[in-house]
């Protein structure tokens, strides 16, 4: 084999092992944004069940005539 070719097959195969890392690392980043968003979304539905859950809020108001 030519070592001109294999330098050649050897910089190609770099080459698509760095661009099929850089896709997996795009990939990865957008899961984590999205794993993000789903805990924040979470986090919030939470607090609007524990609102929700308390029996004696919003049961008397205070008025002054």
């Amino acid at each position: 084999m030519d070592v001109g070719l294999a330098s050649m097959v050897y910089n190609q195969a770099q080459v698509k092992q760095q661009a099929s890392m850089s896709v997996m690392k795009t990939a990865m980043d957008g899961a984590e944004q999205n794993a993000d968003a789903l805990n924040k979304m979470l986090e919030g539905a939470n607090e609007s069940q524990k609102l929700a859950t308390d029996p004696h809020r919003g049961r008397n108001i205070d008025m002054k005539i």
